[in-house]
């Protein structure tokens, strides 16, 4: 395979990823709403195979959040 064809690769998958990145935020976004910072953080772990400790009052969505993406 020539470098042109692995650079075009590359960029086909960081696209489909984006979109599909894109996807799950808006799906989650409408049932968490003004939780922004969280989804992303939440999301970014997930993706990079990390942990999430997730604190706060109850009633901000923690536990919805966690089922949605499990």
């Amino acid at each position: 395979m020539s470098m042109q064809g692995t650079a075009e690769d590359a960029r086909r998958a960081a696209q489909e990823f984006r979109e599909v990145e894109g996807k799950i935020r808006d799906q989650v976004g409408r049932m968490m709403v003004g939780q922004r910072d969280v989804i992303d953080g939440v999301l970014a772990a997930l993706f990079a195979g990390g942990h999430v400790l997730l604190e706060g009052v109850p009633g901000l969505g923690k536990t919805m959040l966690v089922r949605s993406l499990g």
